[in-house]
């Protein structure tokens, strides 16, 4: 394994903790009980998600390619891509939908106000939202031959400390600005709905214009 591929692995861990750095600032910016523990909580279910697809990504397609050949595992590798971006893209817009729509409501009914507080079954939806696409650069690790049995492992736990580290900066930097805001809990949930629905334009528009 050379340096050159280590790189390219590091540049695939940083470009996945991107859709986890978004939404790890909308975690600090909605929660308004995070401290130390729950931050580090969401970086490693964050980091343990976006290390564990591209594993399930290399061994599915190793399978496939094993038992129907490389040229019906490559054609695979674009159904299941396509599937991928577009699940993403519908759980990401529902639930930005909601969280702004629930900011909206407290706006206009400030009896029915209620502070969002953190959920553990949240935080690993999010998770596994924010991790679907790396499904598809487990695909490129083996198709390209980047990684093999051995060196996967290595090139998964690359993955995980990048998004580990980049996941906790951002639920940082949204508990930061969620100061700023004095606790105002619907400007930071629409925020929040927004920085989602955004994200789930960026996961469409970044795997067709191949970013």
């Amino acid at each position: 394994m050379t340096v050159a591929i280590i790189f390219q692995v590091l540049l695939f861990g940083i470009a996945l903790s991107m859709d986890a750095f978004a939404v790890a600032i909308t975690d600090g910016l909605i929660y308004k009980d995070i401290n130390k523990k729950k931050a580090l909580f969401i970086a490693s279910v964050f980091g343990l998600m976006q290390a564990i697809m591209p594993l399930i990504g290399y061994w599915i397609i190793a399978a496939v390619e094993l038992a129907v050949g490389e040229l019906a595992g490559k054609h695979a590798i674009e159904i299941t891509c396509e599937v991928v971006v577009w699940i993403a893209f519908i759980l990401l817009v529902f639930i930005g939908s909601k969280m702004g729509y629930e900011g909206i409501k407290g706006i206009r009914h400030p009896e029915q106000r209620k502070p969002k507080l953190f959920k553990v079954k949240e935080v690993l939806l999010y998770g596994i939202i924010t991790s679907i696409d790396a499904l598809a650069v487990g695909f490129s690790l083996h198709a390209g031959h980047i990684s093999n049995d051995t060196t996967i492992w290595l090139h998964a736990s690359i993955i995980l400390v990048c998004t580990f580290i980049i996941s906790l900066l951002g639920v940082l930097l949204g508990n930061f600005f969620n100061s700023l805001l004095k606790g105002k809990y619907e400007i930071t949930s629409i925020i929040g709905g927004i920085i989602l629905i955004t994200l789930s334009i960026w996961v469409v528009v970044s795997h067709y214009i191949g970013i």
